[in-house]
């Protein structure tokens, strides 16, 4: 696959589940809701997401309880970049909580809060889509990434990113990365809306 064809793919098969998704945070009754929810990494029909399957309740749990003390200092966070830093520090310490986890959680708060990212942020298979582009680190500029790319928003990079870091790295094997991990968590999602 081209960069383009990635792109394109992506959006025909993933945009719209993802954005549908952060507009059911984006609805949530009240910021306790939205955090309480995003926390316990639920889909709206209250089943655990697929990247946090594997997470004991009771962590998420715990990061819950932290993200409830400090909901005023997220809903007044400057913009992405400081709550995803809210989300990290109230998680730190809870073993089981990683960096995906965080920028979950935190996207999630982000989309009630009206606070979207505005970079990509690299973490599992993010990092391996963009270590196959010759990019490290652990956050990047949207415009570090070939041209196809500016026509998504940095969330939407960050997944196309996980979904297609195998075609990123170009193994070529009948769709391969696009069937387990992010790709699976996305179809998760279209089927429990």
């Amino acid at each position: 696959m081209t960069f383009d064809e990635i792109v394109s793919d992506y959006v025909r098969v993933y945009r719209d589940d993802a954005r549908e998704e952060m507009r059911g945070f984006a609805s949530e009754r009240s910021p306790s809701a939205a955090i309480r929810r995003a926390a316990l990494c639920e889909t709206q029909n209250g089943k655990r997401n697929a990247h946090q399957r594997r997470i004991p309740r009771v962590l998420l749990e715990q990061v819950e309880v932290r993200l409830q003390a400090i909901s005023r200092n997220l809903a007044k966070a400057a913009d992405f970049a400081a709550l995803h830093k809210l989300v990290d520090d109230a998680a730190e310490g809870i073993k089981g909580i990683g960096a995906l986890t965080v920028y979950d959680i935190a996207h999630r708060i982000g989309a009630y809060f009206g606070k979207a990212p505005k970079h990509v942020y690299l973490h599992a298979g993010t990092r391996i889509g963009a270590r196959a582009l010759n990019i490290k680190g652990d956050l990047i500029g949207p415009k570090t990434l070939p041209k196809p790319f500016i026509r998504l928003t940095p969330a939407e990079i960050e997944d196309c990113l996980c979904i297609y870091k195998d075609e990123m790295r170009g193994v070529r094997s009948h769709g391969a990365g696009r069937t387990t991990g992010c790709g699976q968590a996305r179809r998760q999602r279209s089927r429990a809306v």
